[in-house]
């Protein structure tokens, strides 16, 4: 039995001209319309990385993948190598300097020293992966090729989600970087306004090194990419992972749409190697991008529990005056308001990063309950290599093979931050019973 085709019927002039469509051997009506690339998913995304230094690759304003390359010796890479000297000497190593001959230990000053040592990791791991991205790309558009993708929503999806989630970092910047400028204008009017901004900030300059206006410019802008990358490399994650699922629900819509008919075993075949050619793919690009997934993990589970730990210790409270009146426009609310609005947001963003990107291993599993369903006279062993095969393996992304992404990680992460969270509260001696309202009242 030959697997019917769908006719599209068009008229004309009273001629009706019947016109096949055929996507690799079964029925293409679930997938009409214009087809969508990794490349052309991807490449807003990749560009505004590269304004911060990630992904120096050649061609990525171009609409064919192919002509995507990296070489070391261009502009881009020069950029990104330059930026990483800059972020380790002028953020790490001035730090750690202050640090180990300064300052004692404590959370915050821990803190910072994650926060800048895990960003410049962060930019020096896409330089890495720039170096295998056009060969993944390649890759890719070969499949594409072979069995194309047909999803009018993904472009958008991913390029919206990119844009919303970098505007919300940006105001969670914004909100930090105000209580400084409060704290400065209201306790330091005897200073340079912008010599105490930078100061604060960065206590590090004018302390190891002399203070300098172009290096407190220099100081903003390296911190300002760490602040982008901390956030972007979610944005990444959350954008493979579209695609990866929607290559695996394409192979999830052919199954659905023979469900319950007699088909040739044939057909089971082809759809078993679209599947294999799915979750070869979700194995590829894992191998490439499996480092950014196990630090952008990494970093949201500890700056969740540093700012709840920030909320539960100082509690929603205005900051004293340095002067009499208060004339700050938020009464000393800013840091709090920065701290519930970069708690909220961080669980947000590690949520939906978890969810979308678990999205893959469910969508690798659902085909096996049409499997279960297809009748008796046609099951074969194309059916039961099949079903061997979903059972038999994995389909997830890792972070650097510690752990797969699947739908329970949000519940994993939740009770690791509970347990991590009463460690940190008795490291930083804070009373979970005695709110700190209560104590000033």
């Amino acid at each position: 039995m030959d697997y019917p085709f769908i006719h599209k019927v068009e008229t004309r002039k009273k001629v009706i001209l019947p016109v096949k469509q055929k996507t690799n051997g079964y029925t293409a009506d679930h997938y009409e319309g214009r087809r969508t690339t990794f490349h052309s998913m991807i490449k807003l995304t990749v560009i505004i990385g590269q304004l911060f230094a990630l992904n120096p690759v050649q061609g990525a304003w171009e609409t064919d993948s192919s002509k995507l390359r990296f070489n070391y010796f261009t502009g881009r890479c020069a950029y990104t190598i330059l930026t990483i000297l800059c972020q380790v000497i002028f953020l790490n190593v001035l730090f750690l300097t202050r640090y180990f001959t300064i300052s004692t230990a404590s959370v915050t000053s821990n803190t910072t020293v994650v926060f800048f040592a895990t960003n410049t990791t962060i930019t020096i791991l896409f330089l890495r992966i720039a170096t295998k991205w056009p060969k993944l790309c390649h890759y890719i558009a070969r499949i594409e090729t072979i069995d194309p993708l047909y999803d009018k929503t993904l472009v958008r999806r991913c390029n919206i989600s990119c844009i919303l989630i970098l505007l919300f970092a940006f105001l969670e910047h914004i909100l930090a970087q105000m209580g400084g400028v409060v704290l400065v204008a209201n306790c330091k009017p005897e200073t340079s306004f912008y010599k105490g901004f930078i100061t604060h900030n960065f206590p590090w300059i004018d302390v190891v090194i002399p203070y300098n206006p172009l290096l407190g410019i220099l100081t903003q802008c390296l911190n300002f990419q760490c602040t982008f990358n901390w956030n972007f490399a979610d944005v990444f994650v959350i954008c493979i992972s579209f695609y990866l699922t929607s290559r695996l629900e394409q192979v999830n819509k052919k199954i659905a749409a023979i469900k319950g008919k007699l088909v040739p075993s044939s057909l089971w075949r082809t759809i078993r190697e679209d599947y294999n050619r799915a979750t070869s793919l979700v194995r590829r690009v894992n191998d490439v991008i499996g480092s950014v997934i196990f630090i952008s993990f990494a970093n949201n589970l500890f700056f969740i529990c540093l700012q709840l730990l920030h909320t539960l210790a100082d509690g929603i409270k205005a900051t004293p005056p340095c002067s009499v009146p208060d004339k700050r426009l938020f009464k000393g609310y800013e840091y709090a308001a920065y701290f519930a609005y970069s708690l909220i947001f961080l669980v947000l963003r590690s949520m939906t990063v978890s969810l979308i990107a678990s999205r893959i291993h469910t969508a690798s599993r659902e085909p096996v309950y049409t499997l279960y369903e297809v009748p008796s006279p046609v099951y074969c062993i194309e059916v039961q290599r099949f079903i061997e095969q979903i059972h038999g393996e994995t389909v997830a992304l890792t972070g650097l093979q510690f752990f797969k992404v699947k739908r329970g990680i949000v519940l994993a992460i939740a009770g690791t931050i509970v347990t991590y969270e009463l460690v940190l509260m008795q490291f930083a001696g804070v009373t979970p019973t005695a709110s700190p309202l209560s104590e000033d009242a």
